[in-house]
């Protein structure tokens, strides 16, 4: 088996488990920071792919904006519930 076989399946696995993580986690920090290694995961098996234009949209797009929007979300979450208590 080659390094690069090797490597492949390695994320292949991370991709998974990472996906399977987000989705079964019951904390929702948790879960936006999962999304987040998801994306960037995602992003190196774009570039794997030899796509680096997806690769450069992956991690802008789906690992950077929706994850900064994923953790305001959780943050104002958060204070709406600590203001309620």
């Amino acid at each position: 088996m080659s390094t690069s076989l090797a490597f492949d399946l390695l994320l292949a696995a991370a991709l998974l488990w990472s996906a399977w993580r987000t989705l079964a986690t019951p904390d929702i920090f948790r879960a936006a920071i999962l999304f987040i290694v998801f994306g960037l995961l995602l992003t190196l098996a774009w570039a794997r792919l030899a796509a680096p234009d997806i690769a450069l949209a992956e991690a802008a797009i789906g690992a950077g904006l929706t994850g900064a929007l994923l953790l305001d979300a959780v943050g104002a979450l958060r204070a709406r519930r600590d203001s309620a208590l």
